[in-house]
């Protein structure tokens, strides 16, 4: 009987984090970003942890851009991490292709932005995660 309960209170903990994400997604903040030659619009983030955000990028450009930043992906637990190129570190978005990418921020600190093809150009930003 003891194994059951001590079970049960390991699968909830597992599950909790997933239960608890799932119900704030459809009352996720939109944060709305247009990349053009060569800049992000807006170019600095701030998110508070624990709540959850729908990241919307819009590629408004002729070029195909990227929203590179490794550090920050790591600091948030992603609804569908498919979004994110499969080293989790960019998305890509091609001219005139929007993209949302839907999580909850995790880590405070301070991230770097960088449009990976354009950064020398100035197309670079900051994120930061509050408590």
């Amino acid at each position: 009987m003891h194994l059951r309960v001590a079970l049960a209170v390991i699968l909830f903990a597992a599950l909790a984090p997933a239960i608890t994400y799932a119900d704030e997604w459809p009352e996720a903040q939109t944060v709305a970003v247009v990349t053009v030659e060569y800049e992000f619009k807006p170019s600095s983030f701030s998110f508070k942890k624990g709540v959850a955000y729908r990241l919307h990028l819009d590629n408004q450009g002729k070029k195909v851009h990227e929203f590179t930043a490794p550090e920050f992906f790591k600091a948030i637990h992603m609804r569908d991490p498919k979004v994110v190129n499969a080293d989790l570190t960019e998305i890509v978005i091609q001219p005139g292709e929007q993209k949302d990418l839907y999580f909850v921020a995790q880590q405070p600190g301070s991230y770097k932005l960088i449009c990976s093809d354009h950064d020398w150009a100035g197309m670079v930003g900051d994120i930061t995660i509050t408590r």
